[in-house]
């Protein structure tokens, strides 16, 4: 079965109201991942897409992304990290394990 695209990224961005749990979400996150998708863009790279989501539940792993069809979990920090991921794993089919976050 063919995928539409070859690759689908969530970054969470939801935004807890409780100060005391963890929130991927906020103005940091929405800055990552609209560099990641301007970047995706800019180099020319097809059948990538780069979307928002709620909370994936990992609240305390984060601020993650997951990749799929793998299914594979980031931690997202910096621009540094995005670079790494498209130059390593979305360009060479790479991963950093230093960006894999554990079950």
């Amino acid at each position: 079965m063919n995928s539409f695209y070859k690759k689908h990224i969530f970054f969470c961005t939801n935004q807890r109201k409780d100060k005391n749990k963890r929130s991927c979400g906020g103005e940091e996150v929405n800055y990552l991942r609209s560099y990641m998708k301007e970047k995706i863009k800019a180099s020319g790279i097809k059948g990538i897409r780069v979307n928002t989501a709620g909370c994936l539940n990992r609240c305390k792993k984060g601020p993650l992304m997951v990749i799929y069809p793998e299914g594979i979990w980031l931690k997202v920090t910096n621009k540094q990290d995005i670079d790494l991921i498209i130059e390593e794993y979305i360009k060479e089919n790479k991963l950093s394990k230093k960006l894999l976050i554990s079950n």
